[in-house]
């Protein structure tokens, strides 16, 4: 009778190659809301304002919630998750990020798309924190592979969108251009309801031996944690303020208009590279150390080059910078399920990192055109920017050791 029993509950559990192949579309769908939605005002704002009447001050507001936000979904996401369930948590936010898209785009006014923008990004803060512990918990033999992958979509679609939405919108509005994404959001959520039906929650876990782990672990308490904390969050310094300034820099260092916009493409597209290189690596079993302390120190030579060097070469720093800030930013997605024992302790390990991480980020830009306004050149905060990248070489060596996040060696 038992017997009989087992076999019917485990011939009702789906296959390992199942659920490896529905996370893995899962993640890749979620992935297409989490940067496209934001680049995309990027790539439209001067019609926003127009069609808006706004100031510049709410434009800059527009472009600033974002790591707020972000911050804020990383703070609570973790224990929102574990009380109602991943999957469930994350189903409510692809909602809401959804909804958020619409009223932006349904609500033509200021405070219309203020709204939208805010509950679609701290939608995005959720799903920031979240990912990584669904992957660990979900497919524990692939997080490289499907963090990777993760990474990479999310790249990839930033970039398609931000180059399609601007023409675009000159053929069908700016509302549409920017709201006919809102059928990333229905798809995604179709497939992670589905994905919770047929895998169920996944806040139920293994229970883990008290020798291997301490689940009372404060991660505001452990060392490793604020190590990748402030890896992640001077990646994403550098990474906002590049974004923003980039062409700009180039232009006072005598490029034309053209070629510094190009620069930023280069910054942009040499993400995809990074992330698979970096992926396949990690998968070859290529040392993790290594591989952390060169993305840093490609960021060090990429800002060094835009400072001090040639702009015949202006094409290889920019790419240097992007590739570093890829691979830093893929790794410590990585990190967060590598160097965890359970899934509760790697959502709350995301979720403080990106807290501090998008503080620290939010005050790149914000800092660098203050200190460009009260000097009137690039040369201070690019210097700043290249200690603080040398720092973060340090930063990568100690974070990417083989420690776990308790302290204790692998």
């Amino acid at each position: 009778m038992s017997t009989s029993s087992n076999l019917s509950v485990s011939s009702s559990l789906p296959s390992s190659r199942f659920t490896f192949w529905l996370v893995l579309c899962a993640m890749i769908l979620l992935a297409t809301n989490m940067r496209a939605p934001i680049v995309a005002l990027g790539s439209i704002a001067p019609v926003v304002k127009d069609a808006l009447d706004i100031s510049e001050f709410q434009i800059g507001w527009l472009g600033a919630v974002p790591m707020l936000s972000f911050a804020v979904g990383a703070l609570i996401s973790p224990t929102i998750g574990k009380r109602f369930g991943l999957e469930n948590t994350l189903i409510a936010m692809i909602g809401l990020l959804t909804v958020g898209m619409i009223i932006r785009t349904a609500i033509p006014t200021w405070s219309g798309f203020l709204i939208g923008t805010l509950l679609l990004t701290l939608a995005i803060g959720f799903a920031n924190t979240l990912a990584a512990p669904v992957i660990k918990q979900r497919t524990p033999q692939h997080i490289p592979l499907i963090t990777g992958l993760f990474s990479l979509t999310m790249t990839t679609a930033a970039g398609i969108v931000a180059g399609v939405v601007l023409p675009l919108s000159e053929q069908v509005g700016w509302q549409w251009a920017l709201g006919g994404w809102t059928i990333l959001g229905v798809f995604a959520f179709v497939i992670w309801l589905f994905l919770r039906l047929r895998l169920g929650s996944s806040n139920h876990q293994a229970v883990i031996p008290a020798a291997l782990s301490s689940s009372d672990i404060s991660m505001w308490r452990t060392t490793f944690a604020w190590q990748i904390a402030i890896f992640m969050g001077l990646q994403s310094l550098l990474f906002y303020t590049v974004a923003s300034f980039l062409p700009s820099i180039w232009v006072s260092k005598g490029l034309s208009a053209v070629s510094a916009g190009q620069m930023g493409s280069v910054f942009q597209f040499m993400a995809p590279v990074s992330i698979l290189s970096l992926t396949w690596l990690v998968n070859r079993g290529r040392p993790i150390q290594a591989l952390a302390v060169f993305a840093a120190v490609l960021n060090v030579i990429g800002i060094l080059g835009v400072s001090y060097l040639s702009t015949d070469l202006a094409w290889l720093w920019s790419g240097m910078m992007g590739m570093g800030c890829s691979a830093i930013f893929t790794l410590s997605m990585m990190l967060f399920s590598m160097r965890t024992y359970t899934t509760n302790q790697a959502s709350e390990l995301s979720g403080m990192a990106q807290a501090v991480g998008y503080v620290i980020a939010f005050f790149g830009p914000l800092g660098t055109g203050w200190l460009h306004e009260m000097t009137g050149s690039w040369s201070m905060p690019l210097f700043i920017m290249l200690i603080l990248m040398i720092v973060n070489v340090v930063i990568a060596w100690l974070v990417s050791r083989p420690v776990m996040v308790d302290g204790k060696y692998i």
